[in-house]
């Protein structure tokens, strides 16, 4: 049966919880802990496990679903639960695995989570909304792919309304929390599939990026995250999303799990609108990426907003550039050019908001917030938008002119540490958008030209907060930034350091 964790009526997951978000929270048993089982490994690990038969697929589902039933009242990730179907699919996959059929399906019998704004057939796609949704009929063309591959996919993970913020908080669903510490947000919009990741509950999810989503919450969850090459992965059954600026990104621990989830995603339906040409992405990973020009930029492109780089976040930016040159790369301080390019990204991603908006069943039931953001798409669709869509092709020569001299840039992912839960949930529109940008003023502006990046963990603060810095290409540089971004792992082994093990139950719930 596919199961909802959360419903506008339900109180938000831990609210009031301290700085550890442990507040109110009883001491969970051991043999509760065991029930749920130890994080699950990454997709390359549980397909060699898989092979091997030291595992079946129907063991690490059970064991996802068992974590996320855990962590329910805690890290509240998973806003839909494919409890009894996930488990159908797994033994589907150690059937077609005995039949020999692994070698052709790269995940096959791999348990993966994907995003509330990602169609699967049998579950809704609320998008973060609150409202009685009807299940889709058919998977979107990832989850298609997904299936493909041999993924089971296990559930759809909480995002806020239609992505429009680094947080993941919402009345149809709550609080989504970080496990690194559960006082603080994981990021958003790809909140849910972060957390999932970061704290084992998945091997890796596919969440999506439309100004930094994917990113971000990597950076604060010390994750990989991807924002492929605009078009890498389908969007269908949309053409396009948010006008071209948001695409599909795998989140993983490492390097490898990260391409491997893209690599299977990858691909095309007739109807996209945009059909990048194919690159090898899992080959790249463990290739020498040759001695590069890396230009380590701190610049942020102009937005009319106050703005300051946390100087714990600049520290360890300036820590891996370190880690770079002592790789033998040459690592010099330069800045692209952005020009008007905040200009053209709201009409783009407002109209997007105004579009997504006319599909739920309720708008009454929307955050005034989201309502207002669709207003304004209505006053900049049209002509605006035309124009703001026409200036991209200037904006990538604007911009692009850094890699005359430079093969990468190395920017910070986001300006802060991730804000607490609740930080931003009772602001206007306005202050809203004015708290967002000051903690995420980075990431955006590659949405609008469509080019890749790669968020990789680049530590962790005194408080057990993770910060990322964002390796930046131009267009189709996804083989170069998997090479580098698995060369620095390699250095800097971040893989290695896990969150905290995870709270069950709040006091008087049954633990898992």
């Amino acid at each position: 049966m596919t199961t909802g964790t959360g419903s506008a009526e339900e109180p938000r997951a831990g609210d009031g919880a301290a700085d550890a978000g442990t507040a109110g929270r009883r001491p969970v048993p051991r043999e509760a802990r065991e029930a749920a089982g130890a994080p699950l490994p990454g997709p390359a690990e549980a397909v060699e496990a898989l092979a091997e038969g030291r595992v079946t697929s129907r063991t690490l589902t059970e064991q996802a679903l068992a974590r996320i039933e855990f962590t329910r009242g805690t890290l509240n990730a998973f806003r839909w639960v494919r409890a009894e179907e996930a488990l159908a699919e797994a033994d589907a996959a150690d059937a077609a695995r005995d039949a020999g059929e692994g070698a052709s399906r790269p995940l096959l019998g791999v348990p993966v989570a994907v995003k509330d704004d990602t169609d699967v057939a049998g579950c809704p796609t609320a998008f973060g909304c609150a409202g009685h949704f009807a299940p889709q009929r058919t998977d979107a063309e990832v989850v298609r792919r997904l299936r493909a591959a041999g993924a089971v996919i296990v559930g759809k993970t909480n995002s806020p309304e239609l992505g429009q913020w680094p947080f993941t908080e919402g009345g149809a669903f709550g609080d989504t929390r970080n496990p690194w510490n559960t006082g603080y947000t994981p990021g958003g919009s790809s909140g849910g599939a972060a957390a999932a990741v970061a704290a084992g509950l998945v091997p890796a999810a596919l969440g999506s990026d439309g100004a930094g989503s994917v990113r971000i919450p990597a950076a604060w969850t010390h994750l990989v995250g991807i924002k492929p090459q605009r078009g890498r992965i389908s969007t269908w059954p949309d053409p396009e999303s948010f006008n071209g600026i948001t695409v599909h990104g795998p989140l993983a621990r490492t390097v490898r799990d990260a391409a491997l989830l893209l690599e299977a995603a990858a691909g095309n339906h007739a109807g996209d609108l945009h059909r990048p040409p194919p690159v090898g992405m899992l080959s790249a990973v463990g290739r020498d990426p040759g001695r590069l020009r890396i230009a380590l930029s701190t610049r942020w492109a102009f937005t009319a907003t106050p703005k300051v780089l946390d100087p714990l976040v600049e520290a360890a930016v300036r820590d891996v550039a370190e880690r770079l040159a002592a790789l033998g790369h040459d690592v010099t301080e330069a800045d692209p050019h952005y020009g008007p390019i905040g200009l053209t990204f709201v009409p783009r991603a407002t109209a997007g908001v105004r579009a997504w908006s006319r599909r739920m069943p309720d708008r009454r039931l929307l955050d005034p917030r989201t309502r207002t953001a669709a207003r304004t798409g209505l006053l900049l669709g049209g002509p605006v938008l035309r124009a703001a869509r026409a200036a991209e092709a200037p904006l990538r020569r604007l911009v692009g002119r850094v890699f005359r001299d430079h093969d990468v840039v190395l920017a910070p992912t986001t300006a802060t540490p991730p804000p607490r839960v609740g930080a931003l949930a009772q602001l206007s529109g306005w202050q809203t958008d004015r708290r967002m940008i000051a903690h995420c003023p980075y990431a955006w502006p590659w949405n609008v030209l469509g080019w890749p990046a790669v968020n990789v963990p680049a530590g962790v603060t005194p408080g057990n907060l993770p910060v990322g810095a964002q390796l930046l290409g131009p267009a189709s540089s996804e083989p170069l930034l998997i090479a580098l971004a698995a060369q620095l792992e390699t250095e800097m082994r971040w893989h290695e350091r896990r969150p905290p093990a995870p709270d069950g139950p709040p006091a008087g719930e049954a633990a898992a």
